[in-house]
């Protein structure tokens, strides 16, 4: 169970991961011991992952972005191929979807050419993988790694 407190480190945290100890102890209304032990605590339980910076990839050369459905003979229940797929550079994520298709993954990288060899050359000598679709992001109009926090009681939580 989180509370009111837990909820506003929670969200002071997410939009600044470098917000110091002593700055969310008076975001919060507490001593900086005391924010930094529920700090820990919510590290502790998992509700804190990380923390990570986030760059502009289009500045950085990988400004295209491409969403690519994958097939494969994977056996029922088994991610070999996801497994594959997450160790590529280049994929940022890797979903495990219901449907015809058995994983949705997150390209991203320089251009076309570049998205084309990545499909042959890393994706598509995958053993298991049968076929792949690709959607090819036009603008992002919203790309956040936000998650809402619960209000209430916690028990979400």
């Amino acid at each position: 169970m989180i509370d009111a407190v837990d909820r506003q480190l929670l969200n002071f945290l997410q939009s600044d991961a470098r917000i110091s100890n002593a700055e969310l102890a008076r975001r919060v209304g507490m001593a900086p011991s005391g924010v930094l032990e529920r700090v820990k605590k919510l590290e502790e339980r998992g509700l804190v992952r990380g923390y990570e910076a986030r760059l502009d990839a289009r500045k950085l050369g990988s400004g295209l972005v491409a969403f690519t459905y994958v097939r494969s003979d994977d056996r029922v229940g088994g991610i070999d191929s996801a497994q594959m797929l997450a160790e590529i550079p280049e994929v940022q994520e890797v979903h495990h979807i219901a449907g015809e298709d058995c994983y949705l993954i997150k390209i991203r990288v320089a251009d076309v050419e570049a998205l084309g060899k990545l499909l042959r050359e890393k994706i598509g000598v995958i053993p298991a993988i049968r076929s792949t679709r690709t959607t090819i992001v036009m603008e992002t109009l919203k790309e956040t790694a936000t998650v809402l926090i619960p209000e209430g009681d916690g028990n979400a939580v």
